[in-house]
């Protein structure tokens, strides 16, 4: 019986919370700040750039370390003829060799060494921070997209509700003898037309929501909400915000580590050396002995060795700063051209919402007046209409390219700058 109660009373919780995720005031809402945060928790690229870091910082804990010491064994002046052949005892001179080695890299090339190790784990930390922009300008533009279509589809509410006003007034026209019967089939043709516009929004929500899912996951199935981001953007300091292009930004730890490899190379020049050190053991009657070895290495031929790795690693350093210079004219040509197009697009806003939305419903108004009135055609009012409709949904367009052209400058150089 209890369980029965127990089951009963689970089914109600179940359809309840069901009931209360349904209702419209109450349903999962997507905020762009939820966007960008979730994007920023769980995006695997975002994963895979720590453990770069990771494993950067754990390779250059040895970097400057000596190499391992070397435990040598062995057998000196074993006699394999005479009186005392294959014997360990008998002949004094036989010894029964233990020994360690250590190498020692000159203090320039371990230093070196450091450096390079040092300058992979600031590499890595640019190259998290460029990943990380990435994943935030990528998030922002999903929604972007996806919250201009959810207004676009909320427009449509409003020209079917057009639509059957059209239609009354189009059959009161009818019906007063001032229009033709054939007038009726008007307002169902653009029904028809709205609804076949709505299914390429449809199409279109499917998509940017795919897009979007890719960064913050099932989420994205969230209607969006809010409104379009409006981040500063200005026109002054150009220089200084290229320079903080977190692109252009990664090259300086580059730039070191091919520095510091470029003087790994001229370290080889300089004579590595090693000590060794030797217990040899014989028979107690000629008793056991210790030998004490240094050798150096001898960079004697540098031309054929030394001096082409030199020459290969400064010829990588030109190559870098190379494509530093072409990476930053690229980005100066991409940030003159973005801020004109954002310039474009502010103007457009404004013409739209001031000019072009006020004259398309003032046109509609004049055309539908005249038609109840008798004086004008329906055709007239359609196309009339059609043009506000589409000035409408342009208006949508151009805020959504300049919201979309906005996060690019703010991601790129506007937050990476702060």
């Amino acid at each position: 019986m209890n369980s029965k109660c127990f089951g009963a009373g689970r089914s109600l919780a179940t359809g309840l919370a069901a009931s209360v995720l349904a209702w419209p005031g109450l349903a999962s809402a997507l905020t762009l700040d939820e966007a960008l945060r979730l994007a920023e928790n769980t995006a695997p690229s975002l994963i895979a750039q720590d453990a770069k870091i990771h494993a950067a910082s754990s390779a250059a804990i040895p970097a400057g370390e000596l190499p391992d010491p070397k435990l040598l064994l062995g057998v000196q002046n074993y006699p394999i003829s005479g009186p005392n052949r294959g014997s360990l005892d008998d002949d004094f001179m036989t010894m029964q060799m233990l020994g360690v080695r250590q190498e020692m890299p000159n203090a320039d090339k371990r230093q070196a060494r450091i450096e390079v190790a040092s300058a992979a784990v600031d590499r890595a930390a640019a190259e998290r921070r460029i990943e990380r922009l990435n994943v935030r300008q990528s998030t922002a533009l999903a929604w972007i997209s996806r919250y201009a279509v959810e207004r676009k589809d909320a427009l449509f509410q409003d020209f079917y509700k057009e639509n059957r006003l059209l239609a009354d007034t189009v059959n009161a026209q009818i019906a007063g003898g001032r229009a033709q019967p054939a007038d009726a089939v008007t307002p169902k043709q653009e029904a028809a037309q709205l609804a076949e516009q709505q299914d390429d929004l449809q199409r279109q929500r499917a998509q940017t929501r795919a897009a979007l899912k890719r960064w913050i996951g099932p989420a994205a199935n969230d209607k969006p909400t809010g409104r379009l981001p409006e981040w500063p953007v200005g026109t002054s300091g150009v220089a200084h915000k290229l320079q903080h292009h977190p692109d252009l930004a990664a090259f300086v730890p580059m730039t070191r580590e091919a520095e510091a490899r470029v003087r790994e190379a001229q370290a080889q020049k300089k004579s590595d050396w090693s000590w060794e050190l030797d217990y040899q053991h014989r028979d107690r009657q000629f008793g056991d002995m210790v030998s004490v070895q240094l050798s150096w290495d001898l960079p004697l031929f540098p031309e054929t060795r030394q001096n082409p790795v030199i020459a290969a690693r400064q010829a990588e350093l030109s190559q870098l700063e190379a494509e530093r210079d072409a990476m930053s004219r690229e980005h100066t040509e991409q940030l003159e051209s973005q801020l004109a197009d954002f310039e474009r697009l502010n103007r457009a806003v404004l013409r739209s919402q001031k000019s072009l939305l006020p004259l398309a419903e003032e046109k509609v108004e004049l055309s539908m007046a005249s038609y109840r009135a008798g004086k004008g055609d329906l055709n007239a009012v359609v196309a009339a209409r059609r043009e506000l409709i589409e000035a409408r949904l342009k208006q949508v367009d151009v805020e959504e390219q300049r919201a979309l052209t906005n996060a690019r400058l703010y991601f790129a150089y506007g937050e990476s700058a702060q």
